[in-house]
């Protein structure tokens, strides 16, 4: 005999009325959202921008007026694609060069400078070394050239001797945006990794520059004049960061990488780990800071040496450009590297540096209510 299945129970059914819910809470309005001004900041080594005719070095041929022409239209057609606010450039020997590739562009910029470079009837550009400049379409307030190090903090170079001031001054802005917002833009190109030489006053090399000691001895010496441009520059931003809220940002050719000791000694930011003060004078690689949803390619270098890629052009920012930080005016939307030129072969009528560019966000603070009369 088979034995019978068991049955199943059925739930009961359950039957709710409105009292077995709580009362929800009210809704809270949204807050609107606060109105953001974008600000794009761009950093361009030109490459011996010169004028046509003029030595710039002892061992290159001045351009030839073709060359000149071919560099002015490269440059300007890459500076219309960079369509930025706020311009920063390196190794300009003449200001007038660099007007005229701005002036190739077809965009307007209200104030360019390149101070040492300048060319009129007493002055004849850049002399031994070109110099750094800007242009910008936001309102200049102030505008200086810092070619001295800090009293008291002069390096001993081997067999140079003490190094008190920048090959290449680094120039600081202060601008005002269109919303009333001020910042402070840092143009700084740091000496490069090229060996330096001991030499008479003639330009001759006094000495072996085929022996492998001496080359040693010569990248030290690069590496000591970067590392005390570097320190030099990092009190110039403590200067302008302690205790204010005015949003720096510093850009340009650090000849080094993110990562370097002299680019981590300007930025100071492993300090924070320490010393949470210590953001008040930091500053942080806007390629870091980018919106959750930028998309980031691997394509983050703007300089190929022997075939391998690097960043030594970057835009730094402090910490008012933190979307999360306390003292936060705005953020880094995004970062882009233009450096396709960079696989097209090595021609001196373009630029052997990829140019980066940010597009930086600034709250704008709601408009104060006026009493009526």
């Amino acid at each position: 005999m088979t034995p019978a299945r068991p049955q199943r129970l059925k739930a009961a059914p359950q039957f709710f009325t409105p009292k077995d819910f709580p009362t929800p809470l009210p809704m809270r309005p949204n807050d609107p959202p606060q109105p953001l001004a974008t600000l794009m900041v761009a950093t361009c080594n030109v490459l011996n921008l010169a004028n046509p005719g003029r030595m710039f070095y002892e061992n290159q041929d001045p351009y030839s007026a073709a060359e000149f022409e071919r560099k002015l239209t490269w440059l300007g057609e890459r500076l219309r694609m960079l369509n930025a606010d706020v311009l920063a450039v390196q190794e300009v020997w003449d200001e007038a060069a660099f007007k005229g590739a701005l002036g190739r562009s077809g965009l307007r910029y209200d104030f360019v400078a390149v101070p040492g470079a300048e060319n009129d009837a007493e002055r004849h550009g850049a002399q031994g070394t070109p110099r750094v400049g800007i242009a910008t379409r936001l309102k200049v307030e102030a505008l200086q050239s810092f070619p001295d190090f800090p009293p008291g903090l002069q390096v001993e170079v081997p067999g140079l001797g003490p190094h008190t001031r920048f090959e290449r001054p680094p120039l600081v802005a202060t601008l005002r945006m269109k919303h009333g917002q001020t910042l402070n833009v840092l143009t700084a190109h740091l000496k490069s990794k090229r060996p330096k030489f001991l030499q008479d006053a003639q330009g001759n090399p006094t000495e072996d520059r085929d022996d492998h000691k001496v080359m040693a001895l010569a990248s030290l010496r690069s590496l000591v004049m970067r590392g005390s441009e570097a320190m030099a520059l990092r009190c110039l931003i403590i200067d302008l960061l302690h205790r204010t809220n005015i949003p720096l940002v510093v850009l340009g050719d650090f000849n080094d990488t993110p990562d370097s000791v002299t680019t981590q000694l300007i930025c100071a930011t492993n300090e924070i780990a320490y010393d949470r003060s210590a953001r008040d004078v930091a500053l942080f690689n806007a390629y870091d800071l980018q919106g959750e949803a930028t998309l980031k390619k691997d394509v983050a270098y703007s300089h190929i040496h022997q075939g391998s890629p690097s960043v030594l052009d970057q835009i730094l920012v402090s910490e008012e450009f933190m979307a999360t930080g306390r003292n936060s005016v705005g953020d880094v939307r995004r970062v882009d590297y233009f450096n396709d030129h960079l696989h097209e072969g090595r021609d001196r009528t373009r630029s052997d540096h990829g140019f980066v560019r940010a597009l930086l966000r600034l709250k704008i603070p709601p408009a104060t209510p006026q009493s009526p009369p």
